[in-house]
């Protein structure tokens, strides 16, 4: 009898389970809505039960599918309201302090992953947080081999107690358009550092692609090669130096090396392509948003950087897919990094080729790019200055996304180029208030004849364009500016300040 009881027990407790109406964590108390739009609210429930969903005097019902999923869609919403959201089946949930505002999707590896703690000036931005009208979610999901559909995290309200966990390029890019428009703005911190760019993207979006598939062969002999024993053995191994190596750093009083950690089988690795797109991204589909900002390509840089620019491309181009829409995309170009000096060409850059790559990208529609030169540091690839990092991302939104006049949004970009008698005359668009060369005299351009062999050159500004030439160079056929891990000495900038793209007129 009492066993009978039990399984009684358990069924009622799987049936009320089941029954139960339940919601992505991305909705829960602190929330931003997207305005003036179509809104989804989507969850799970009893196969079959009707779903009541109430908020500002809208309420929608809806039957859910065999497959217990469920979704409406609110009708657009207005900017600056305040919210509480009910959800209503056998159960209810009620979820409170919304706000309507834009959301914006922030996403990448390390650097934008780093928090307002350890940027720049955290004690004087943490005593300035007071902006309630800002809040973050995030996403504290984890990499999957196969799509998911529920996320994890939740969202903070910014406070002096909480801004320090916001990522510091989110929260400076928000900051700037919510102290400029005094619209609410909500935040999606979906990164993971140090991981690469295939990683972010669909495998249905990589793997039509001929140029991607030597990257995806890789895996798979690492899947073929995989065996757990043999994992297990090497990491006991590990275990052991670890474990008489910190005994002696402790007699010794030194600092404990890192403990090994096991050995991930290839296919559920977070750098495996197609896993935290899966995991961090799959999950937030179809959450609506205003767009999206992208700090990522520094894992990409020692394999694979010529292929930058075209995973760019397609991972734009699946998220956009997936959602619906061309939604506004802009990423951070990488900034300078790197104590080793080079020549006037370093042809092994590999942080040249994925800057290249984000140059590139610019031809997709509704795109932009925050050029990094200026706020990376030689010996630190996590630099601090993170708020004018976000105050470059904020220009492009303020003046293509906001509608804003007069906001000169991008550093001088090459619009073309030709080689007049010894001399290569570039020309460039967004040379806002005149081109200009920041302390001192023009640098960073280097020019090569036809035996490719690379010398600083000289250069001068000639209105929208610079003239570049070297008198051991009659015969020229190409230029480059900036191409360097650490390209310190460029300084060709806009009237507003904001530097020019590295770039190459010799491009494949």
């Amino acid at each position: 009898m009492k066993n009978l009881i039990r399984v009684l027990i358990g069924i009622a407790l799987v049936t009320r389970v089941s029954a139960d109406v339940k919601l992505p964590a991305i909705f829960s108390d602190h929330m931003v809505l997207q305005a003036s739009v179509s809104v989804p609210i989507w969850g799970w429930a009893e196969a079959g039960e009707n779903v009541t969903v109430t908020i500002t005097g809208q309420t929608k019902t809806v039957i859910t599918g065999t497959d217990g999923k469920w979704m409406v869609k609110l009708d657009a919403l207005k900017a600056g309201e305040v919210f509480t959201l009910t959800v209503k089946g056998k159960n209810t949930i009620t979820i409170t302090d919304g706000l309507v505002g834009d959301v914006w999707l922030c996403s990448g590896q390390s650097n934008m992953v780093w928090p307002v703690s350890l940027a720049k000036d955290f004690e004087k931005e943490k005593a300035a947080a007071n902006f309630p009208n800002i809040r973050m979610f995030k996403d504290q999901s984890i990499a999957s081999p196969i799509p998911q559909d529920k996320c994890a995290g939740h969202w903070a309200v910014c406070s002096s107690n909480t801004v320090g966990g916001f990522s510091a390029t989110a929260y400076f890019f928000g900051r700037e358009i919510h102290q400029k428009t005094g619209r609410g703005i909500g935040l999606i911190n979906s990164s993971v550092g140090g991981t690469p760019i295939e990683s972010w993207t669909s495998m249905a979006a990589q793997q039509p692609q001929a140029e991607f598939k030597p990257l995806f062969e890789r895996w798979e002999k690492q899947q073929a090669d995989w065996n757990p024993d043999k994992a297990q053995a090497e990491y006991e191994t590990q275990l052991a130096v670890w474990t008489e190596a910190d005994a002696k750093a402790k007699i010794e009083g030194k600092p404990s090396p890192s403990r090994p950690s096991h050995l991930i089988e290839p296919r559920l690795n977070l750098h495996h392509p197609g896993n935290l797109f899966n995991g961090k991204i799959a999950p937030l589909i179809p959450y609506a948003l205003r767009g999206a900002i992208w700090y990522q390509g520094e894992a990409n840089a020692d394999g694979g950087a010529n292929l930058y620019g075209q995973q760019l491309t397609t991972l734009i181009t699946d998220w956009r897919t997936r959602w619906g829409g061309e939604f506004p995309f802009a990423w951070v170009q990488l900034p300078e990094y790197s104590t080793v000096q080079t020549k006037a060409v370093d042809e092994r850059s590999g942080w040249s080729l994925v800057r290249e790559g984000m140059l590139h990208t610019l031809q997709l529609p509704h795109t932009g790019m925050a050029i990094g030169l200026g706020t990376g540091e030689a010996d630190n690839i996590h630099p601090k200055n993170k708020q004018e990092v976000g105050r470059r991302l904020a220009l492009w939104a303020l003046a293509t996304v906001y509608g804003k006049k007069d906001v000169a949004w991008a550093g001088p970009l090459p619009a073309g180029y030709k080689i007049v008698g010894s001399e290569v005359v570039i020309s460039f668009t967004h040379t806002d208030g005149g081109l200009i060369a920041k302390d001192g005299e023009l640098k960073g351009f280097a020019i090569a004849g036809e035996d490719k062999k690379w010398i600083w050159a000289n250069a001068k500004i000639a209105g929208n364009t610079v003239v570049v030439s070297h008198p051991d160079v009659k015969a020229p056929v190409a230029v480059r500016y900036a191409w360097a891990v650490n390209p310190a000495s460029a300084n060709l900038c806009n009237g507003a300040g904001l530097p020019a793209s590295p770039f190459r007129t010799d491009a494949p």
